[in-house]
């Protein structure tokens, strides 16, 4: 372990929401987030990090023609104070039937126990948006089940999906997290039927439930790769998804049904029926 990590401090005044997202779709690493902003830390320096958040602010400012403040803090700490601090801030987080824990806490009886280390990637159970893609899984998902984890992250969903008995594919278009995926697999015991690098326009196969969390944009421009690989009848869990842009996603998909929608706080997963 290195001595030393950094520590970003990024807090921005207004349009937090499109910076979440920003980070999610591009960090190979997880994030915090508060009331003022977010924080980021690595064992590589954030310069470049930093760097990126400010054209996007840039990008932002010209596209809404409105003023966004950014201020940018890079600190390097000690990594025995970062890794005692970070850890007593993750806590383990239920989502009937699974159990979301850090390898550091024990599993839980009773339930379906799903082990994963945040700092190793995005994607750990606490954000409403896998909250409730884990909560669809846990309905929609059984052992006869054949699935795949679009943009799989972390690969927690897939992992949850596995572990109810289904056969489950998964692909991200980011290396990195297919290797994460791939780690937090072998780490909690299981395997993916397949796991690739790039989209899930490659799938050989198709599939009862297709699982995407990732944001609504995506899910507008693969909309059609999506249905694709859905069998007829199927279902399709589409997350991600500030509520503000549900209307604008399920544009895109008026040829399938609406069989359930889960809100919590302004973000919305859609369950989907394939005609």
């Amino acid at each position: 372990m290195q001595e030393y990590y950094y520590e970003l401090r990024a807090n921005v005044s207004s349009y937090k929401e499109l910076f979440s997202d920003f980070l999610a779709d591009t960090l190979p690493v997880g994030f915090e987030e508060d009331d003022e902003g977010f924080i980021i830390r690595s064992e590589d320096e954030l310069d470049t990090i930093a760097w990126g958040l400010e054209q996007f602010r840039e990008a932002l400012q010209k596209a809404l023609g409105d003023t966004i403040e950014l201020e940018c803090t890079i600190t390097k700490v000690q990594a025995s104070d970062w890794v005692d601090a970070y850890r007593s801030s993750i806590t383990p987080v239920e989502i009937a039937p699974f159990y979301i824990h850090p390898t550091w806490e024990a599993p839980k009886d009773g339930m379906v126990n799903i082990a994963i280390d945040p700092a190793l990637a995005f994607g750990t159970g606490h954000h409403p948006t896998t909250a409730s893609s884990l909560q669809a899984i846990g309905k929609y998902v059984n052992k006869h089940s054949r699935v795949l984890d679009v943009g799989c992250g972390s690969g927690i969903l897939a992992i949850g999906a596995i572990k109810l008995g289904a056969s489950v594919d998964a692909c991200d278009t980011d290396e990195v997290s297919v290797a994460n995926s791939l780690e937090n697999a072998a780490l909690n015991g299981v395997e993916f039927n397949e796991v690739w690098e790039g989209s899930s326009s490659l799938a050989k196969s198709s599939y009862d439930v297709v699982v995407a969390n990732i944001v609504a944009d995506v899910l507008t421009f693969i909309a059609n790769d999506l249905k694709k690989v859905t069998k007829s009848g199927g279902v399709l869990i589409l997350s991600g998804i500030l509520d503000k842009y549900e209307k604008k996603v399920l544009a895109f998909y008026k040829d399938c049904e609406l069989v359930e929608r889960i809100a919590q706080d302004e973000w919305v997963t859609l369950i989907l029926k394939k005609g």
